[in-house]
């Protein structure tokens, strides 16, 4: 199946740099700027060159329409779906709603870290965040129960790692729950 991003609040999230730093470990090379609002990318592929055009400033109308543009080279050129390209490129994410599993917490306390599994970006995903009392009581029930939960927050990847800033609203999600 052939999944095509579309979502304009996450293309946002792509932040020019680390696409242009994505190019250029895949072998792509920065040709010319088309304007002080993006620069053109070649590389050979298939005997032919492939052109991508990357906007440079987020704030742009336009600029998710070209992440998405650039998305559809990138899958043909790599041979990858646009879900692990964007898996590549992801980097923060605000105001976004997380459902998940605990699946770890300090044990024997009344406020901490919490791991959650949830998907994030298509894949399943470790998501770090701290919560502090009273509801790291309610994520030790879910953790007893294996009951779903769902948690807002500001979501960051380091490295390979995600976190979830300033988590709120984290509530039990019963209506996924089949227990």
């Amino acid at each position: 199946m052939k999944v095509t991003i579309r979502d304009s609040q996450i293309l946002k999230t792509i932040e020019p740099g680390k696409l242009a730093e994505h190019l250029q470990m895949t072998g792509w090379h920065q040709d010319h700027p088309l304007n002080e609002n993006s620069v053109i990318w070649l590389k050979d592929y298939a005997g032919e060159p492939a052109e991508v055009l990357l906007p440079l400033k987020p704030e742009l109308s336009d600029y998710a329409a070209r992440i998405s543009d650039v998305l559809k080279t990138l899958e043909v050129v790599e041979q990858r779906s646009q879900l692990e390209i964007l898996s590549d490129l992801f980097s923060c994410s605000p105001s976004i709603t997380i459902q998940g599993i605990v699946t770890n917490l300090q044990e024997g306390a009344t406020a901490g870290k919490v791991t959650l599994m949830g998907v994030v970006v298509g894949k399943l995903r470790r998501i770090q965040l701290e919560l502090a009392e009273p509801v790291y009581e309610l994520a030790l029930k879910a953790y007893q129960a294996r009951i779903p939960v769902i948690c807002q927050g500001d979501l960051e990847k380091y490295g390979r790692s995600f976190v979830l800033q300033n988590p709120h609203n984290f509530t039990l999600d019963l209506d996924a729950w089949v227990g």
